[in-house]
Parts: C-alpha cells; structure tokens; sequence
C-alpha cells in the first residue's frame, strides 16, 4: 500500500500557506517574501556561473555576491529587525574589509596575496569594495545554522560552541571560494606550494587568518544577539535553503563543472559539521511530524 501521508501533509501546508498569503497585508507580505526572491535568483545567477567566461564571469561574480549580502541584510531585516541586521553587517562586512586591507598591505592574518582589482568593480587600499559584501552573504547562513544547532540559552557554553560552528563553517565555506576565485584568477598568492593535498596554491595560513576573523566576528555577533534579541522566534527556511544550497550545490559545481574536484571534496568535508547534523535535525523533525499525523 503506498503511504500518502507525506503528500497529504504537503498539500494541507501548501493550502494554509496560499490561504495566509492571499489574507495577508501586501505591505507586510512583500519584505516577507523579498529574501526568498533574491535566494531564488542567487541560485538562477550561480547556475550561470560555470556556462560563462571572461567579462561576463567578472559580472556574474559581482551580482552573485550582491545577492547573496542583499538575501542576507534583507532576511535579517525581516525576521530580526533592521537594527540587527544593521549591527550583523557592520560587523562582518567591516571586519572582513579591515582584515582585507590589513592582509593584503601586510600578509597578516592570511598569508601574501593581491586582488586583481580591475576585474570586479572599484577598490579600496587594493581590496575591491564587493569583497566585504561577500564576507555578509556568505557567513550569514553560517551563522543562522550554527545557532539552529546550538541549544539555545544564555550560557557561555552555548555561545561558545556556537561560535566554534561558526569558525569551522567559515572555514569550509572558504573552501570552496579561495579555489574557484583564484582558479578564475581573482586574485593570488606569493606563496602557491604550501596548501592542502590538492590545493598547493593557497597556503595554509590563509585558513588559520579565516579562523581568526571568523573569531572575533563570533565574540561581537554573540553581543549583538544579547544587546537586540529576537521578539520571537525567526523564521530561517532562506538561510537554511542558502546554507544546502552553498554546501552540496558548490561541490558538485566544483567537481562536475568547475574542474575543482580537491576544492569539491575540502569544501564538502568543510562545512559537513553543520551540514550533517542540520539534514539528521531536518529528518527527526521529519520523523516526528509523521508520528503525530
């Protein structure tokens, strides 16, 4: 006998959510469906990536990383308010521009290296300005899924294990940029022999800085949520969607498309700490729902 309880429950959440779209104020419903939008062309943006070349790779780039920070600032802007999403930005695209521009006057925190500043929009101190952007877009989803895998309380030992999700995910989301960017030739390193098995070209101190940074962003996200808490709790199907989307969509990119089969596999073992656990809490919560249906 085939189980239709799967399908029913789909077309029952499906129904209610139609209902309370067509109910809904448009001035409410429209910021509430704007980052799902800029989620959906990030991804219709990134499928482009590998079918294009030159000029018009620079240009996808820049419009892949302006949706991912606006998908981001948007969907923390909705679900947190507009001071949170203010404060996360600041942090994150601030930070990651002052350590840019600090690595690449002075090798400190990631190793030496330079952009090719004339490929991807204007420049400050030799670091492109879309650069920062790309630090907001990328860790946001990061962040939202350590906490999703955090017990959530006010304890040190909660913030710090969130925290150290949120490093390692930092990490393993770099191993899939650092490669595809310098295998377009975004920028380089002084330094191409000292990486990881399969990924010579950039050093290992490229990671240790990631780890860093990703550190002290912690320390000051951890504040923010303390100084501008949530009035209840978020809704982050986009983030979590980004977050999957980021994970196995960039591995298969990179092995099948991209030509990047050690990226694929670094990146894929990468984020897999947040990844795994994230798809084995989606399949209890999946399990559960079944048994009260």
């Amino acid at each position: 006998m085939i189980d239709t309880r799967g399908f029913r429950r789909c077309v029952s959440d499906a129904g209610r959510a139609v209902r309370g779209w067509a109910g809904a104020d448009p001035r409410r419903l429209l910021p509430a469906v704007t980052p799902a939008v800029t989620a959906m062309l990030l991804v219709l943006v990134q499928i482009a990536y590998p079918l294009s070349a030159g000029t018009a790779r620079d240009r996808i780039t820049v419009t892949v990383v302006v949706l991912s920070a606006a998908t981001a600032v948007l969907h923390a802007a909705t679900t947190r308010g507009w001071r949170w999403a203010v404060g996360f930005f600041v942090i994150v695209s601030g930070l990651g521009l002052a350590a840019e521009v600090i690595g690449t006057a002075t090798g400190f925190p990631f190793g030496d290296y330079a952009y090719a500043v004339d490929r991807i929009g204007p420049a400050l101190a030799e670091v492109p300005l879309v650069v920062p952007l790309a630090w907001t877009g990328g860790l946001y989803p990061i962040w939202i899924v350590a906490g999703l895998l955090v017990h959530r309380d006010a304890s040190i030992g909660s913030a710090v294990r969130r925290a150290g999700l949120f490093v390692v995910g930092a990490v393993g989301w770099d191993l899939f940029l650092d490669p595809q960017m310098v295998a377009d030739g975004q920028w380089t390193w002084q330094v191409t022999d000292a990486g990881l098995p399969g990924l010579p070209q950039i050093p290992y101190t490229n990671y240790l800085g990631w780890a860093l940074v990703a550190a002290v962003m912690a320390l000051l996200l951890t504040v923010l949520d303390r100084l501008v808490p949530p009035a209840r709790d978020p809704s982050v199907a986009v983030p979590v969607a980004v977050f999957g989307w980021t994970w196995l969509g960039s591995t298969l990119a990179h092995a099948v498309f991209l030509g990047l089969p050690a990226s694929a596999v670094w990146g894929f073992l990468g984020l897999a700490p947040l990844g795994i656990p994230l798809l084995l809490r989606a399949r209890s919560h999946e399990t559960a729902a079944d048994r009260t249906n």
